[in-house]
């Protein structure tokens, strides 16, 4: 097995469970049963590699993207998904339906899908001017032609009533937050270097405790890596 782990040019999403102190402000009018969040972060640099790799148009956050003096901000958010709520899965849904379809999960919430490939054809979440500039910052693919947001909001956010600004707020807060911790510092001072899953993995185990340390997944190109 490979145990080495060369982070920077790769597509590298990081799922962390989200502290229930940091996700109490953020209120589910709509089956708000839920126990967990996975906040899901991109490598931006990585994110960008991996479209050219694989010959996609490149994005306009790609190809006006500037290389910043905290290499932190490189961490950037994907999205904030709610975990199963339990009145749905009692309505038959499971765990892989859930993940895959989100809010179009049948026979619920079955709202309507929004294709990967078509993120604009979604509704704007109508975000205030504030928020839409800050959520800008850390989710590059916000607004523009890539409309992050709006897929994102029509998948994960729309069928539980969520609060738009509250929603994208919390993403704020939390990447925020990430980008300014020993993981932060860790992933800025290693920027283009190459470092051990087991580097990794201590830095993680340090910044949250030993309980909360297996929720954390880091995948490459959609693989985890090792």
């Amino acid at each position: 097995m490979n145990t080495i782990w060369h982070y920077s040019p790769l597509l590298a999403a990081l799922l962390t469970p989200i502290f229930a102190a940091n996700a109490d402000e953020l209120q589910a009018p709509q089956d708000g049963d839920l126990t967990d969040y996975v906040l899901a972060l991109s490598w931006q640099t990585g994110f960008c590699q991996s479209q050219h790799e694989r010959r996609h148009r490149e994005p306009d956050e790609c190809r006006l993207q500037k290389e910043p003096a905290n290499k932190a901000d490189f961490l950037t958010v994907h999205g904030l998904w709610p975990g199963l709520p339990k009145s749905i899965a009692a309505r038959g849904v499971d765990q892989r339906r859930w993940q895959r379809f989100g809010c179009a999960t049948r026979p619920i919430p079955n709202l309507p899908e929004v294709k990967a490939s078509r993120k604009c054809s979604a509704p704007a979440p109508g975000l205030s001017p504030d928020i839409a500039a800050a959520l800008k910052e850390v989710m590059p693919g916000a607004g523009g032609n890539s409309c992050l947001e709006r897929y994102e909001y029509a998948k994960h956010g729309a069928c539980f009533g969520f609060d738009p600004n509250a929603y994208f707020g919390t993403m704020i807060r939390l990447d925020k937050a990430i980008q300014d911790s020993s993981l932060g510092q860790f992933l800025a001072d290693n920027y283009c270097n190459t470092v051990s899953r087991a580097e990794l993995d201590s830095v993680v185990a340090q910044l949250w405790c030993q309980d909360n340390f297996k929720p954390v997944n880091v995948n490459c190109h959609g693989s985890p890596a090792s």
